[in-house]
C-alpha cells in the first residue's frame, strides 16, 4: 500500500471518494486535531476541529475492507477491531476483510499521537473511533437506500449487509457508488446500546487464522521480489563498540556475495541469498574498538545494584513516617528480590526489506512503530516522510522488541540499502536477535515491611534499582518526572497494598549501564508483580493466614481485584485437597487497566543433570478487562501471556561477561517448550467497567503464582528469577 499525502487524504476522507466501484468512508474525532502534519496545506487542515484517522471501504462486490491502524502481531486485533466496525455497520461478517493501513498521521494512536502498537491499548483506544467509522458508513448507505427506495431515512433498516425498507432490499455493494456521492453525516453519530450488540462480546473466530494455518500469511521474512538481495550485518560484540577496520577479501570470495559495506551499526555483507550472506559474514575479519562497555559483568552489576539499594534514591511515593512506624511494628519482614535481563525472543527474528528509488523509499517489515520508522527512513534518505512508504507485514511476535525509539533494525536496513544502491532485505539470525540488544532490564529490589499484632501491614519501605527504559529516548520528557520513570515503579508505587497505608516510602535508583533496555511484555509489571505478590504471600504466611483470605482482607476496598480473586479461587477450587506432591499458589495484580488473578498448581520433578525442577501442571486465570470485545481473543491472550510468563519464570535469563552476552539461542536462552505447557483455564469476569488491555496483563502475575505454589509445597521462598530450587 502506498501512503496518500496528508493534505489530499484529509479532503479525500472527509468528502468520500470513488475507488474503482465502491465507497471509502473516513471518520473524525476531536482528539485527533492535535496531530501535526508534514506540509503547510496539511497543517492548515489540521487546525480544523476534527482530523481523520482510520477508514474503511465498501466495495461493489459487498466486501467491507477495514484498514487496521495498528499492527497484528498475534494479539488478535485483525479480528477484534474489525468487529467494532462490523457491529455499527450491520455488516455481513462473511464479507469482512482487513488490511494494514499505510503509515500516515490519519492512523495515529488516539492517546499517543503517533501510529504505533503497544501497551495493550489497541482495542480500548479504537473502541469509539472504529465504531464511529462503522456508524458513518451505515448512515451513508442508509441515506443512499432511502433515495433509491423513495422513502424517508427513518424507514430504512439494515441487517447483515443489506438495507431494507418494507419489501425493498439493496445490498451494500449495490449502494456503495451512490453512498460515495453523499455528504458525510455530522459526527459524532449515536452508537448502538450494548444490549443491541450482535457481534461485540460474542466469541468470534480469527480472520487471520486460515491464512496463518495454511502458510499464506505474509510476514516480513516472506517478502521477496526480483532483484532483491539479502544482507546480514556484523555488529560489535560489545554494546557501544565500533569498527576500527575490516578485511572483506575472504567474504567477497564466497559464492553469491555481491558486496561488503560499512554502515553505522557495523559491516554488512550483501548477497544473493541468506546463506551466502551469513557465510560471508563468518569469513569477515573485523578489528573492533570495544568502547567503554568491555568490562560489563552482570555479577558485578548486581553487587553495584545491591550497594545502591542501601542508599536513598529518588522518591516515587511516600506518606507519614515510615522509619518510625517500622520501629513500632509488632513484626518486621525484610526481603531482597532479583530479576535478570531478558530478551524478547519472538519466533520471527528481526528483518526489514528496503527499496530506495527516484519515487521514494519502500520499507517492508513487521513493526510496532510506523511513525518513528517513517521519520528515521526519511532522515537517512533525505526524503520527505510522506515519500517513505511503510508496508506493515504480519509480525511473528513483537513483545515490545519491534517498537524501539531508535527504530534500530529499520534504521540499519535503510542504511544497508542506501549503501548497496539496490533493494536489500537485512536479516537477523536468532543469535543476532538474542545478542543484539534491547532487553527487559535487570532489577534488584529490597523491601522492609512492618506488621501489626493481627499480621496486617502498617509500614512499607521499598527500594528498586534498575535501568530506566525511557531515559535518553524521545519518551523521557513525557514519562520521567522528578527522576522517576513511571514504568520502573508501576505496580509498586501505585500498589493497593502500599498506597492505602499511612506510612510508606518507595525509592528508585536508575543506574545507566550501557546495556540497551526496552519495554518487554507487561513492562515494569513483569518484575514488580512478581515482587509484590511474592511479598504479600510472605506476609500472609508470617501472619498465619490463608493467602487468598489475607489478600481479601487487604483488597477489601478494591472490588475489581476482589472479583477476579474470588472467581479464580472458585474455579481452582482453592482450599480443596490436592493430590500428593502438589502445591498451589495465588497472585492478583492490576496492569494496563485489567485485573488479573491467577492460581498455579505445581510439583517438583527430577532434573536430567540432578536436582529438582518445577513442573506447572494447571494454571487458572480470571480477568476483568471491562468489556470483552472478543472473548475468544481474551482467552487466547491470557493463554499466550501465561506461557510467555512461564518461560521467564522457569528458564529465561541473559548474562554479561567481559561486555558480551553469554547466551545465543534457544538452547541456552530457554523459553517454555510445548511439553511444558500446563493445562490452562481462563475465566472472564462479567464487567461493564472501563476497558483494559489483554495482550500484556496476563504475563505479569505468572512468576509470583508459581513461586507461591512452590513455597506452599516446599516451604522454600524463591526470590530470584528464573526460579531455582537450592541443590
Amino acid at each position: 500500500m502506498n501512503a496518500v499525502p496528508s493534505n489530499s487524504r484529509r479532503q479525500f476522507l472527509k468528502t468520500g471518494a470513488l475507488i474503482g466501484s465502491g465507497l471509502v468512508v473516513g471518520f473524525v474525532l476531536p482528539a485527533a486535531s492535535r496531530f501535526a502534519q508534514a506540509d503547510p496545506a496539511a497543517a492548515a487542515a489540521a487546525a480544523q476541529p476534527f482530523a481523520p484517522n482510520a477508514f474503511l471501504r465498501v466495495g461493489s462486490d459487498d466486501s467491507v475492507t477495514v484498514l487496521l491502524s495498528h499492527s497484528e502481531m498475534g494479539q488478535g486485533i485483525w479480528t477484534g477491531l474489525a468487529m467494532l466496525i462490523a457491529e455499527e455497520l450491520d455488516a455481513d461478517w462473511a464479507t469482512i476483510k482487513v488490511e494494514h493501513a499505510p503509515a500516515a498521521q490519519a492512523y495515529a494512536h488516539t492517546a499517543f499521537g503517533m501510529q504505533m502498537t503497544g501497551g495493550s491499548t489497541s482495542t480500548w483506544s479504537e473502541f469509539d473511533r472504529y465504531r464511529q467509522a462503522g456508524a458513518t458508513a451505515r448512515a451513508l448507505l442508509v441515506a443512499a437506500a432511502a433515495q433509491r427506495f423513495g422513502v424517508p431515512v427513518d424507514q430504512v433498516r439494515t441487517e447483515n449487509g443489506v438495507a431494507i425498507a418494507g419489501d425493498k432490499r439493496a445490498r451494500y455493494g449495490e449502494l456503495a457508488l451512490d453512498a460515495a456521492k453523499l455528504p458525510p453525516p455530522k459526527a459524532p453519530l449515536p452508537l448502538k446500546d450494548a444490549k443491541d450488540w450482535k457481534i461485540i462480546g460474542k466469541s468470534t473466530k480469527r480472520l487471520d487464522g486460515p491464512e496463518k494455518i495454511t502458510g499464506k500469511a505474509k510476514f516480513g521474512m516472506d517478502v521477496q521480489f526480483d532483484g532483491l538481495l539479502t544482507a546480514v550485518v556484523a555488529r560489535s560484540p560489545v554494546f557501544g563498540g565500533s569498527v576500527k577496520s575490516f578485511d572483506a577479501s575472504k567474504a567477497k570470495a564466497i559464492a553469491g556475495v555481491r558486496d561488503v559495506v560499512q554502515v553505522p551499526s557495523g559491516v554488512a555483507v550483501i548477497a544473493d541469498h541468506y546463506w551466502a550472506a551469513k557465510q560471508g559474514r563468518d569469513a569477515l575479519v573485523v578489528d573492533w574498538d570495544l568502547g567503554p562497555n568491555a568490562g560489563l559483568d552482570t555479577v558485578k552489576l548486581r553487587e553495584q545494584f545491591r550497594a545502591l539499594a542501601a542508599t536513598p534514591g529518588a522518591v516515587a511515593g511516600q506518606a507519614g513516617d515510615v522509619k518510625g512506624a517500622l520501629a513500632k511494628a509488632a513484626k518486621t519482614l525484610e526481603a531482597e528480590y532479583n530479576v535478570p535481563y531478558l530478551a524478547h525472543s519472538p519466533m520471527e527474528p528481526l528483518n526489514c526489506t528496503v527499496k530506495i528509488d527516484a519515487d521514494g523509499c519502500d520499507v517492508w517489515t513487521g513493526t510496532q512503530f510506523q511513525t518513528v520508522d517513517q521519520k528515521v527512513a526519511a532522515q537517512i534518505t533525505g526524503l520527505k516522510p510522506e515519500q517513505v512508504r511503510i508496508h506493515t507485514m504480519f509480525l511473528g511476535g513483537g513483545f515490545g522488541r519491534r517498537a524501539t525509539p531508535t527504530s534500530d533494525f529499520v534504521t540499519e536496513a535503510v542504511h544497508v540499502a542506501k549503501a548497496a544502491g539496490k533493494p536489500v532485505k537485512t536479516v537477523w539470525s536468532r543469535e543476532d536477535d538474542v545478542r543484539g540488544g534491547y532487553y527487559r532490564p535487570m532489577y534488584l529490589q529490597r523491601a522492609r515491611i512492618g506488621l501489626d499484632a493481627q499480621g496486617l501491614p502498617i509500614a512499607w519501605e521499598h527500594v528498586l534499582v534498575g535501568q530506566s527504559i525511557t531515559a535518553g529516548t524521545p519518551f523521557e520528557p513525557m514519562m520521567v518526572k522528578n527522576g522517576i520513570d513511571a514504568t520502573s515503579v508501576e505496580g509498586v508505587a501505585d500498589s493497593p497494598y502500599i498506597a492505602g497505608l499511612k506510612d510508606f516510602r518507595v525509592d528508585l535508583h536508575s543506574p545507566r549501564t550501557g546495556i540497551p533496555v526496552l519495554w518487554w511484555r507487561s513492562v515494569g509489571h513483569s518484575y514488580n508483580a512478581f515482587v509484590m505478590e511474592s511479598l504479600v504471600d510472605e506476609l500472609a504466611y508470617a501472619a498465619g493466614k490463608d493467602p487468598v483470605e489475607y489478600r481479601r482482607a487487604l483488597l477489601k476496598d478494591h472490588p475489581r481485584h476482589l472479583a477476579a480473586l474470588d472467581l479464580v479461587a472458585d474455579k481452582s477450587r482453592w482450599g480443596s485437597k490436592l493430590e500428593a506432591g502438589r502445591g498451589r499458589g495465588v497472585a492478583v495484580h492490576e496492569s494496563f487497566g485489567s485485573y488479573i488473578a491467577q492460581v498455579a498448581e505445581v510439583s517438583l520433578v527430577d532434573q536430567p543433570g540432578g536436582g529438582k525442577g518445577i513442573r506447572v501442571h494447571k494454571f487458572f486465570c480470571a480477568i476483568d478487562c471491562g468489556i470483552a470485545v472478543n472473548p475468544d481473543g481474551v482467552h487466547a491472550q491470557m493463554e499466550s501471556g501465561i506461557n510467555f510468563g512461564l518461560g521467564a519464570a522457569l528458564h529465561s535469563a541473559l548474562s554479561f561477561k567481559d561486555g558480551r552476552v553469554q547466551e545465543s539461542n534457544y538452547h541456552d536462552y530457554r523459553v517454555l517448550r510445548l511439553d511444558e505447557a500446563p493445562q490452562i483455564e481462563v475465566h472472564i469476569v462479567p464487567s461493564t467497567e472501563k476497558m483494559g488491555g489483554a495482550g500484556e496483563p496476563g504475563t505479569a502475575p505468572v512468576a509470583a503464582a508459581v513461586a507461591n505454589a512452590v513455597y506452599a509445597l516446599t516451604q522454600q521462598r524463591l526470590r530470584e528469577l528464573p526460579l531455582r530450587l537450592p541443590a
